[in-house]
């Protein structure tokens, strides 16, 4: 609740958030009256996305230009080491060896100064328009699996071939996220549009139930995010 009068108040002084996740938008929009505000994406698929009410917010993408390849886990991590809050960047984008993310204009000075190596090796910042990115769509690795019920620890077990006394323990270790909470209970249903994080595992998405088999057993479609 703090958090969420913490962003409401933000909104109200400066006419924008700042990047909130998916769970973080679904809390703040709840305390809000319906048409008093607008949603900004930064591209079409953004998952860390800004409210807004009389000005859009000021943003500023940036391309990574690095001479080796990379995972969104190492920027990540490293944009994390800067020791700053994770609403201060937008989403991490890795396609074909092209590295992006999205930052607010005032911050430009602090990553010029400051994010200047990922893994030990140089990097430069490309400054690129805002709607670079507008073309771009997120690469998934397609999963499709059999299983009785929609239950997490079940659906996690038949993902990573593995057992539900397994995922559990996964989940006591805090090792799992799902729709950006550490997951705490292993019979979580989940629903189209979920998302769900292993670690060292990667990322997925739960995208739909494709068919019903004749022993009532669910086709369900599973995507995993790949860098690509």
């Amino acid at each position: 609740m703090y958090l969420t009068e913490k962003t409401i108040n933000y909104l109200n002084n400066n006419g924008y958030t700042l990047f909130l996740n998916p769970k973080e938008l679904q809390e703040v929009t709840n305390h809000l009256k319906k048409h008093s505000y607008y949603l900004y994406k930064p591209y079409p698929y953004s998952e860390k996305n800004i409210i807004y009410t009389y000005q859009e917010p000021p943003l500023t993408l940036y391309e990574i230009k690095i001479g080796i390849p990379i995972k969104h886990s190492d920027i990540l991590g490293t944009l994390y080491s800067l020791q700053i809050e994770d609403n201060l960047f937008g989403d991490i984008i890795v396609d074909n060896n092209h590295y992006y993310f999205y930052t607010y204009s005032y911050m430009k000075t602090f990553f010029e100064m400051e994010f200047l190596k990922i893994k030990n090796s140089h990097i430069e910042l490309i400054e690129r328009d805002t709607n670079y990115l507008n073309d771009y769509k997120p690469h998934f690795l397609e999963i499709t699996i059999i299983n009785n019920s929609l239950r997490i620890d079940s659906i996690i077990a038949k993902v990573i071939h593995t057992n539900r006394d397994n995922v559990k323990e996964l989940i006591k270790d805090k090792k799992i996220i799902y729709n950006c909470d550490i997951l705490k209970n292993n019979a979580k249903i989940l629903h189209e549009g979920d998302t769900f994080s292993i670690r060292k595992f990667g990322k997925f998405k739960f995208d739909s139930i494709l068919a019903n088999t004749k022993k009532d057993n669910l086709v369900i479609q599973i995507l995993k995010y790949i860098d690509n």
